[in-house]
């Protein structure tokens, strides 16, 4: 039977009075909840870990189903699919995916990450965006890598046609990196970290405030149906971020478990170039989301004709999660 028979043959027992009213919601609840995990967001690795939400859901009869997703531009894929219902992303990059017609609200931060910077190998004598020039780089479509990587050229007066990409998801191009098939990567931690610790790549240029926060996305039909679980999800999510807070060393040894990285490059991404301080999601994320959408549309990334602030304020949407305490 299909959802709307169901809901159909709901109704009319509803409107007889066989049911009690809350049947119907009971009948529309989903019976999975599809989550993506990612190292680039340590929290939601920790919260797989410890099913929290498994264990929230469990009396919901509501299984949890996670996902990896390899970079922004396959979580954002995913959620475009339907084949997850949240998904961990760049606000940048959620941003150009909603412009493009994914159908998605931004609703929590998970991250104030420094997790991209443009990157050579060790013995390269590239050192500024204008050595860009003419040069391989490789890089990853709908990230925020790629968004970095546009920003920097446009502000050295150079765009995509100066250079070279090689299209890469984001350990692929850490690997051709290395090996020398490309002269520069738009690097993403851990992969980047890695690079830095393991490989002596450098990180050439660097700027924390272009890298755009780590958010958490939802489906918007799933949000516009189930919006007290979606409340419920960020409240757990919540409890995650508090917990890797006060446990910093927990949080990296299970970041260790799941990537097999060395405690070194763990320590750079986890210690250095990540803050979990935050999770309402509002104005700094607003200004610095839509700071990025203006440079890609400045760059040529998005139409001139398209209204990025607009945009901005209907993917933005905090009212599922409380108040935060830290």
């Amino acid at each position: 039977m299909s959802l709307f028979s169901r809901r159909s043959l709901f109704a009319s027992a509803l409107l007889a009075g066989l049911l009690p009213t809350t049947a119907l919601f009971a009948a529309d609840k989903p019976d999975t909840i599809n989550i993506d995990w990612a190292t680039y967001n340590p929290v939601s690795i920790l919260l797989k870990d410890k099913g929290l939400l498994e264990k929230e859901f469990a009396k919901d009869g509501i299984k949890i189903r996670w996902v990896q997703s390899a970079g922004s531009n396959k979580a954002l894929e995913f959620l475009n699919a339907g084949s997850i219902d949240f998904g961990s992303t760049a606000g940048s990059a959620a941003l150009v995916a909603k412009i493009n017609g994914n159908p998605i609200k931004s609703i929590y931060v998970y991250s104030r990450p420094e997790w991209t910077a443009l990157v050579t190998a060790k013995d390269s004598k590239i050192a500024s965006i204008a050595d860009l020039k003419g040069k391989r780089v490789a890089v990853t479509r709908g990230t925020d890598p790629h968004i970095f990587l546009v920003r920097a050229l446009l502000g050295a007066g150079l765009t995509e046609k100066d250079i070279t990409p090689v299209l890469l998801q984001h350990a692929d191009g850490k690997t051709a990196l290395i090996r020398g098939d490309v002269d520069a990567w738009a690097g993403l931690d851990p992969m980047m970290a890695a690079a830095e610790v393991e490989d002596g790549a450098k990180l050439f240029f660097r700027n924390a405030a272009a890298n755009t926060w780590g958010i958490l996305n939802v489906r918007e039909d799933f949000a516009k149906q189930n919006p007290e679980l979606v409340k419920r999800v960020l409240a757990v999510y919540e409890e995650a971020r508090k917990y890797s807070l006060a446990n910093p060393n927990e949080v990296k040894a299970d970041f260790i478990a799941v990537t097999k990285l060395p405690d070194a490059v763990v320590e750079k991404q986890l210690k250095e170039r990540t803050e979990l301080t935050h999770s309402k999601i509002g104005a700094p994320q607003r200004e610095s989301i839509l700071a990025a959408g203006i440079a890609l549309q400045q760059a040529g990334v998005i139409k001139a004709d398209v209204d990025v602030k607009k945009v901005v304020d209907d993917l933005i949407d905090p009212q599922y999660l409380a108040a935060p305490t830290n």
